[in-house]
């Protein structure tokens, strides 16, 4: 066996068939479960390691920040392992801890850093980092490289000022919150201003389209970028600039893009730019020396309400591929054998999907048992529905040794569902984590702290300074504020100008004047310190100094010495961001604190039980799985019940909710429920009938769980394994192997496993949480 063909011998047909294709464009339809990550790795590890690609030439586009992280760390400990091998002739995991750090430090600088891998949003705010100065807008609006990054809440405030303040509208007729949607789906289409007033002409439309234009005005005072704004640019700015596409394109020369089927318009526009430098006609695009390789299921699809549009995937054939039938195609391969969930699960998946009209024919194929029933249960009322759950969790978990709270999760349609499971929980002593709700950077002390390090970094981000300037409580009143912000606004200069002139504040700040002086001080003493002072370092400078921490200190409530751990964990981040990353500078962290998601913070191992929607759920997978509130309203949606088209988007966040779970899945249902005060008889919904019913049952016993582990245990379920060597395996808490060695273990055969993903060998007995991957 060569190396080559070693380095790839644990993966399956198609994923291998996947991951050695060089050239041309590449579409990976990858069913749940199916090792699609494991195929992007390997991807990527195999053009560097076998057909000599540059890491600084592949751009490898993820749908979260943490995904990014995980298949960094994967091709680290891949390319690791070869120089522990090389260099020593042993496994990195032997060798002591200081050799292991020197080889992976070796690594990261070699391969690992010069990746450009991220999210679509970090990769192209990097992009812009270094070329924005040359982009110009419609209305010669310019940005500098400093820029910031406003957060929701920032945008949010500054549209309400806009629509109620300068503009003067009908808040009623022309609700913020809507307006600002209008414009984000306009720049998500890829449209400017001017270009959405031609589309929409309308009395509404131009009233919005002149609101946009304002926004974008602002945006640029404060030399501040939207996140729909750091998609939109690029694209704008390649194509206004050839020469600057060209060059990208050359830095590119492949480029893999995993969850493809959530693009929307403008991310789907930059890859196409980048794929085949904006050359018009598909007969002359050069794949010599070049990828596109993507991955993605339509059945997954569950984000219309943020553009995304999965027919881009079902267009790929078409728009880049060789548009053969499935049977035919030499430019798409199917991912269908699932590694995740046991058997059950997966046909019931299969079965609900099926009824789906609009997606790329597949069948997810079990690699695993045949797993216990899927358990339905309806309850009285939405409490009593709660109750059953709660039980179960707890009774599973009291039952069951190897079992703690985070082996559980409860998913539901709308954030509202979970009041009353949250009551039990809090009531039964159950932690419980909420996923999606306020984010850490959303939190009010770590906005005003960022807002400090931000005016620090972009001193024309007047919001910032806005929200900073009297925080803490300084002797800046509102008159002298709003004095000072007119005088700026009509010279058309940032507040800092002002601010920054002694005069300037004499004259127009009476009283306050030495409050902003002081201010100013300390604004400018502290930026002083930014070459010499590390990211973290500054933030306990300014907090300090500012007087921020001393005032929650001396208010000795419990709310402000949460708010005080609060900053003390803001403090954690920027030193664990300094250590994860070479480039540590301050603007460095603000750009990934404001790129933070909050998916990347649930984390593995945390021994709480997980409460979501199903749309954060997307991309999660837990041992056992509660679906609730399985009602028509409810899921599928009450609007979009007359929509088939919506009404398929419901029924595949159904399916990515099923096929979460790895062991059990447990669906519930209510007789009525409360809504809008009143009690309402509920209906069961209709994906239920579309579940096979030998698949489902109602006889549910607090032990089943435990009987069937203790069978397995006993060999009663499934026949015994015939171990060889070579044999790959999947672990229950190690993850995939491959059999090295069978060893003297008694009745039952000892094998020795090499488990990926850093793991390495170990000696274990056959049990049930170890199953033979075919």
């Amino acid at each position: 066996m060569t190396a080559s063909t070693e380095f790839l011998s644990h993966l399956n047909p198609s994923q291998r068939n996947a991951v050695e294709h060089l050239f041309g464009p590449m579409l990976v339809v990858a069913g749940a479960g199916s090792g699609k990550t494991r195929a992007l790795t390997y991807r990527i590890a195999n053009l560097i390691r076998h057909h000599g690609v540059d890491p600084e030439n592949i751009l490898a586009v993820t749908f979260t920040n943490k995904a990014a992280k995980e298949m960094r760390e994967r091709i680290e400990n891949i390319f690791s392992q070869d120089l522990a091998q090389e260099i020593h002739g042993q496994q990195l995991e032997v060798l002591p801890e200081y050799e292991q750090k020197k080889i992976r430090s070796k690594i990261y600088k070699k391969i690992t850093k010069p990746l450009w891998m991220g999210t679509f949003h970090s990769l192209f705010a990097r992009i812009l980092r270094l070329d924005i100065n040359k982009y110009q807008d419609e209305k010669g609006r310019t940005w500098k490289q400093n820029f910031s990054i406003f957060d929701e809440s920032d945008v949010q405030n500054l549209m309400k000022n806009i629509v109620t303040k300068q503009l003067n509208l009908d808040d009623k007729k022309f609700e913020p919150r809507k307006v600002r949607y209008a414009i984000s789906n306009a720049k998500n289409q890829g449209l400017t201003p001017q270009e959405f007033l031609k589309q929409e002409p309308g009395y509404r439309g131009r009233i919005i389209a002149e609101v946009y234009n304002e926004y974008q005005s602002q945006l640029a005072a404060n030399n501040a970028l939207d996140f729909d704004d750091l998609i939109l640019i690029p694209v704008k700015l390649f194509q206004q600039n050839e020469s600057l596409l060209g060059y990208w394109y050359s830095q590119f020369q492949h480029i893999l893009v995993d969850e493809y089927q959530d693009t929307n318009r403008i991310q789907y526009d930059i890859v196409r730019l980048l794929s085949t430098n904006n050359e018009p006609n598909k007969q002359e695009w050069d794949w010599r020396g070049r990828s596109l390789f993507v991955v993605g299921d339509a059945d997954q699809s569950i984000y219309s309400f943020r553009l995304a549009d999965f027919t881009i995937l079902l267009n790929f054939q078409q728009d880049f591929g060789d548009g053969l039938p499935d049977d035919d195609t030499r430019s798409m391969i199917k991912l269908e054998e699932n590694y995740r969930s046991r058997e059950n699960i997966i046909q019931a998946a299969n079965a609900l999907i099926d009824h789906n009209s609009q997606r790329i024919e597949k069948i997810l194929k079990p690699t695993r048992g045949v797993g216990e029933q899927i358990y339905l249960h309806k309850a009285e009322e939405e409490q009593q529905e709660a109750k059953f759950v709660v039980k179960q969790i707890t009774s599973l978990v009291k039952d069951n040794p190897e079992l703690n709270w985070g082996a559980f999760a409860i998913l539901y349609r709308t954030n509202a569902q979970s009041r009353p499971f949250e009551d039990l929980l809090i009531q039964g002593n159950v932690p419980y984590n909420i996923v999606g709700g306020l984010k850490f950077y959303d939190r009010k002390e770590i906005k005003d702290a960022l807002s400090y390090l931000r005016l620090l970094v972009n001193p024309d981000d007047t919001v910032s300074l806005l929200r900073i300037i009297n925080t803490p409580r300084r002797g800046i009143g509102k008159t002298t504020i709003t004095s000072l912000t007119d005088a700026a606004q009509q010279l058309g200069v940032p507040l800092w100008e002002i601010l920054s002139d002694e005069t300037s504040v004499n004259t127009m700040s009476g009283r306050a004047a030495k409050s902003v002086g002081k201010f100013v001080d300390l604004i400018k003493t502290t930026k002083s310190k930014l070459e010499s002072y590390t990211a973290a370092e500054i933030l306990d400078y300014v907090m300090e100094q500012s007087g921020y921490v001393d005032v929650l200190k001396e208010q000795g409530t419990d709310e402000a010495d949460n708010r005080l751990a609060n900053i003390h964990e803001l403090y954690n981040a920027i030193t664990q961001f300094q250590e994860d990353n070479e480039e540590t500078s301050l603007e460095a962290f603000l750009s990934s604190a404001a790129l933070a998601s909050d998916l990347d913070d649930l984390e593995e191992g945390d021994e709480k039980v997980s409460l979501m929607t199903l749309h954060s759920a997307k991309g999660l997978e837990f041992p056992i799985v509660f679906l609730v509130g399985m009602e028509q309203g409810l899921l599928p949606h009450s609007r979009t019940l007359q929509d088939p088209l919506q009404l398929e988007e419901e029924r595949r966040l159904c399916y990515v909710g099923i096929t979460r779970a790895e062991e059990q899945l447990f669906l519930t249902y209510t007789r009525e429920r409360r809504l809008w005060g009143y009690r309402e008889p509920a209906v069961s919904s209709q994906f239920l009938k579309e579940i096979p019913e030998d698949l489902i049952s109602s006889n549910i016993t607090k032990s089943s769980y435990r009987r069937r582990r203790q069978k397995e245990e006993a060999g009663e379920v499934e026949t015994a394994i015939d171990w060889s060597v070579g044999d790959r395996v999947l672990h229950k808490e190690f993850g995939e192997g491959q059999v090295t060695h069978i060893l003297n273990g008694g009745t039952k055969p000892t094998l020795a496993v090499k488990f990926l993903d850093m793991k390495g060998t170990k000696i274990i007995s056959q049990n049930i949480s170890m199953e033979k991957i075919e």
